[in-house]
């Protein structure tokens, strides 16, 4: 997978959820289908920059901001840090506070 199509799928999803938007909201403000999102936010499917503007406008945001990805540091701990990165921004809001206390937990070492 490509890793802009990954942070771009983060993003969308990211913007979705805190506009608290199904799937299908979101693809009818945009014109695509259900799945097209589904793809998109997976990273699995490259959207044209026409689709990436529709996004950014229904989503409130400039269509840069959605291929915004945090920095992280070269080598094996910026790997495992997208990942971990990635992983979270799957959760619904629910999991990720969940997640959040038990990494509170677990740093508390």
């Amino acid at each position: 997978m490509m890793e802009l199509q990954r942070i771009l799928g983060a993003n969308v999803r990211h913007y979705r959820r805190a506009k608290g938007w199904t799937l299908e909201r979101l693809a009818s403000e945009v014109g695509v289908s259900r799945e097209t999102i589904g793809k998109i936010e997976r990273g699995v499917s490259a959207p044209l920059f026409d689709t990436v503007e529709k996004l950014a406008q229904a989503l409130g945001v400039s269509p840069i901001v959605l291929f915004n990805a945090q920095p992280f540091p070269a080598g094996e701990r910026g790997r495992l840090l997208a990942e971990i990165n990635s992983t979270l921004a799957n959760l619904n809001d629910k999991k990720l506070a969940g997640a959040l206390r038990m990494l509170a937990a677990f740093s508390d070492h």
